[in-house]
């Protein structure tokens, strides 16, 4: 945690370098020494400070100077930081000013000038009230803040960001939070759009994108080297396995994640069934444990990045990054997960992140207190968002298009949802409108039985209604189902007796792909079971399949 700053202020050179020579003896193990030659200059400093969210203990400031004197300056800085405490430095002739001064700038303390020797007349004083000031103010969070409105997409987008990168910040609702639009003015950004994202350095970015909000606080967007032996596509549990299997055993390992570690997983509340954690984990646990122990063992993980394309060069499988960046490989790992299925309905997409959420959202959660929260879907995920909601929200409604959970839910999930008191599950339901003109108002729901329509108010809907892969971009050269997912192995099609495009003399391994040395893992494979724990076999044991792969090379 960075030190709390004393900040100190006089117009004579002398009495300044004076002055902040005594405070720093004393205090510069413990403190930052602040030092200003005017008002306005304090000021701007101050400003800055609260900016970088840094605290001020104590302000030293000289009554007499031009244009701003030292009371004027205490009145308007207080208002910024007002639980630093306040002394005034005054000659004789003062001393009436500063009495008066107690009551209009809530002055701790008046000092005469000259105050040698510090060790009698200066630092007794100061020694009081900073033991005051730190036994009376909290530690101010240290970190990232954006500021912004609950229902700006944009704001959800970097919300999100962040906290599956597991990056902490603290969120200021421009509507909400008095400290939003003084932040704005100190930043001199008050006509910058919105969300605005304050770095601890004092820095800010407006509406930046994810990957610039990577760079600026260190996370690996860019490979260091051009070739690696294995590149894994996708950084959920099937990629994080491979990885950690990957690089343990000696192949030199970069994994590029288009959004953050963890992948859809990630995203999960609660993982109850995943074997060896008793009362389980969540999403974001598994993926923070898997990247440590991923980067122990000496894998590159680059998030945000996404690869565009795939080409085949020889015995090199390269990716084109969407940064313009190629990296080669001898072996290549797709574990490209999948992403939320779209509720098809008119006006939806300008709800998205405004009221409408695929997936847990766990970063609205609790902006959702003591609201009525909707989640549509039957499944695994959509029951632990359920029971995860149901800690905020005054209601949870679970709109389920069947007529119960148990053919899509595992039974500790619809034990516990029973056992919740305020959630409640609406079955042979589905959406078919949604209202709100800049963010979500109402639902319309319809019984498929009855078809009875109801419409309800609504502000927050979690959508869990099935998984896409996002495949289009590989121009043909994987094979795929009709629906997007890879072909492997025994599933690759096979045109008289011979699978189309498969170039080497033997027999593709179990979760290869129609290209030798292309392999495929977790969600976004055909025929895989859609769990945590699957996913992590399929990429520990791919590895396995590229050692056999490069051995032949």
């Amino acid at each position: 945690m960075s030190k709390a700053a004393i900040l100190t202020v006089d117009d004579d050179p002398e009495v300044l370098q004076a002055v902040t020579r005594d405070l720093r003896r004393q205090y510069g193990d413990r403190f930052r020494i602040v030092r200003a030659d005017s008002g306005q200059a304090a000021l701007d400093a101050v400003e800055q400070l609260k900016l970088r969210n840094e605290a001020v203990a104590l302000f030293l400031v000289d009554q007499r100077m031009p244009q701003m004197t030292g009371v004027e300056f205490l009145e308007k800085a207080s208002h910024i930081f007002p639980d630093a405490r306040r002394v005034l430095l005054t000659a004789y002739a003062d001393t009436e000013a500063a009495i008066r001064a107690i009551n209009i700038a809530k002055l701790d303390y008046y000092l005469l000038k000259p105050w040698d020797p510090p060790e009698e007349r200066l630092y007794p004083i100061l020694d009081d009230l900073l033991e005051d000031w730190a036994a009376n103010t909290r530690p101010a969070f240290q970190g990232i803040r954006v500021i912004g409105d609950r229902w700006s997409s944009e704001s959800h987008r970097i919300k999100d960001f962040l906290a599956r990168n597991q990056v902490p910040y603290r969120w200021l609702d421009v509507e909400r939070e008095p400290d939003a639009a003084k932040l704005l003015s100190y930043a001199k950004v008050d006509e910058t759009p919105l969300p605005l994202v304050l770095f601890p350095d004092g820095s800010h970015l407006s509406q930046p994108e994810n990957v610039q909000i990577a760079e600026k606080i260190g996370l690996q967007t860019q490979a260091t080297k051009p070739f690696y032996d294995l590149i894994i596509v996708g950084g959920g549990p099937g990629g994080l396995a491979a990885a950690v299997y990957g690089a343990s055993e000696g192949l030199k390992t970069v994994m590029i994640e288009r959004e953050a570690p963890g992948g859809q997983a990630g995203t999960s509340s609660r993982i109850e069934n995943y074997l060896g954690f008793p009362v389980g984990l969540s999403g974001g646990d598994l993926a923070r444990r898997a990247v440590t122990q991923a980067r122990r063992f000496g894998v590159e993980v680059l998030s945000p990045q996404e690869v565009v394309g795939i080409r085949v060069e020889n015995d090199y499988r390269i990716v084109m990054l969407q940064s313009g960046a190629e990296l080669s490989c001898h072996a290549l790992i797709l574990a490209l997960g999948v992403s939320w299925r779209r509720l098809d309905l008119p006006g939806i997409d300008r709800l998205t992140g405004a009221g409408v959420y695929y997936g847990a959202a766990q970063t609205e959660a609790l902006a959702c207190t003591d609201e009525d929260v909707f989640v549509v879907g039957g499944a695994n995920s959509a029951g632990q968002a359920a029971m995860y909601f149901s800690r905020y929200a005054r209601t949870v409604t679970m709109l389920v298009r069947g007529d119960s959970l148990t053919k899509s839910m595992s039974q500790y999930l619809i034990d516990q949802i029973a056992a919740t008191d305020n959630i409640k599950v609406q079955c042979n339901s589905s959406v078919v409108e949604v209202k709100g003109d800049t963010s979500l108002d109402a639902l319309v729901i319809q019984n498929s039985q009855t078809g009875e329509i109801q419409t309800v108010p609504a502000n927050s809907l979690f959508i869990f209604i099935g998984a896409v892969p996002r495949t289009d971009w590989m121009n043909g050269l994987i094979e795929r189902d009709e629906k997007g997912f890879i072909l492997t192995g025994p599933d690759l099609p096979r045109q008289n007796g011979r699978m189309k495009g498969w170039t080497a003399d033997r027999e593709p391994y179990l979760l290869e792909t129609n290209v030798p040395g292309i392999f495929a893992v977790g969600d976004v494979r055909y025929g895989s079971i859609k769990r945590v724990a699957s996913s992590v076999g399929e990429g520990s044991i791919c590895v396995q399949f590229v050692h056999r792969y490069l051995s032949n090379l």
